[in-house]
């Protein structure tokens, strides 16, 4: 059985980390009885989330529209905040439709442009008791915000980062709120380069831009939930899986061949569908079985391994640094300042 803060049961054998604990306390893996192959839907099933308000951010494409779905089935009030408003709009209409749900909304959000994450935020009123930080840049060519940011860095990262804190008085209004942040296995390829995060010194190479950007996302759930389990908020990474989607929009035909055939060669990969990637999202969204669970990264449903040398599975050591996290929450909110 579980042990959690409020002694509530289900069917895990394990022992959660609770808000106000001593954080030296040794912690025990996380499993859940869902896997790789569960879907959105499978998770969500007995969970009523009525009288919840979530926001997916990139909520209009990928596994995006498949985790908005997920929660808009179980009940939850869901606003998709994306670039595209168009494009959100079908998404809503289309998540209505098969759901029944008819509280699914669009708001535009560029996580990119300052002033847009800060309009979103000033007209957001009441609770919020979910934000799934989804939308995602991967391996673009070197871009660069107004201010001279590396583009992968500021959206995947930062943009995220300006929102959730924006947001933060929301959140902690809900009284039980999470946030869940979307990393990915391509957090391997880099840790988060303090000396140079926005390439001004280093040749710019798209991948190990996004991989640092994706290590940024999990150590934004580590320090967050440190900061923010005394007002009720937990925060989870994840890795979603391997999926075909427009994620891959920046790839050329050569790279994506290169790509797929590394994955079909590899026992650490299979290729999900796009409710089977929305999964571990919305289980960190949505599960009982994470009340009270904040700081860590999950893959497959599960709370991954320790990554081990030659694979491509499991969280880096320091995608999970306490130090690092600290570090990356002041140069972000040195961002912010600026």
């Amino acid at each position: 059985m579980i042990e959690t803060c409020d002694s509530q049961q289900a069917a895990s054998p394990i022992r959660s980390w609770c808000p106000g604990e001593q954080e030296t306390m040794t912690t025990i893996r996380l499993v859940t009885p869902f896997t790789a192959e569960s879907t959105a839907a499978e998770v969500v099933v007995g969970i009523d989330l009525s009288g919840r308000r979530a926001i997916v951010t990139g909520g209009a494409s990928g596994i995006g529209i498949e985790t908005a779905r997920a929660l808009a089935g179980a009940g939850a009030q869901v606003t998709i905040a994306v670039r595209n408003v168009e494009a959100g709009k079908r998404t809503a209409e289309d998540i209505v439709a098969t759901t029944g749900n008819d509280r699914v909304g669009v708001a535009p959000l560029d996580l990119a442009d300052r002033a847009s994450v800060a309009s979103f935020v000033a007209a957001w009123e009441g609770p919020l008791h979910i934000l799934v930080n989804n939308a995602d840049v991967m391996a673009s060519p070197e871009m660069r915000t107004p201010e001279g940011w590396e583009m992968q860095f500021a959206t995947n990262h930062f943009g995220h980062f300006a929102l959730a804190t924006g947001l933060h008085r929301a959140l902690a209004a809900a009284g039980e709120a999470r946030v869940v942040s979307v990393s990915s296995g391509g957090h391997l390829i880099s840790p988060v380069v303090f000396d140079d995060i926005h390439f001004r010194v280093r040749t710019y190479q798209p991948w190990p831009a996004y991989g640092q950007s994706k290590t940024a996302n999990a150590l934004f759930a580590v320090e967050a939930t440190k900061r923010w389990a005394d007002d009720g908020i937990t925060v989870n990474a994840l890795m979603p899986g391997t999926i075909r989607s427009n994620l891959q929009r920046h790839l050329d035909e050569v790279e994506l061949d290169r790509m797929e055939a590394r994955m079909n060669q590899s026992t650490d990969f299979e290729w999900k569908t796009l409710e089977q990637g929305a999964s571990t999202s919305v289980l960190l969204a949505a599960s009982p079985l994470l009340d009270g669970v904040g700081g860590r990264y999950f893959e497959d449903c599960n709370e991954a391994e320790p990554n081990r040398p030659g694979s491509r599975r499991g969280v880096a050591t320091y995608a999970l640094d306490p130090e690092a996290a600290a570090r990356l929450w002041q140069v972000s909110l040195g961002m912010l300042a600026s």
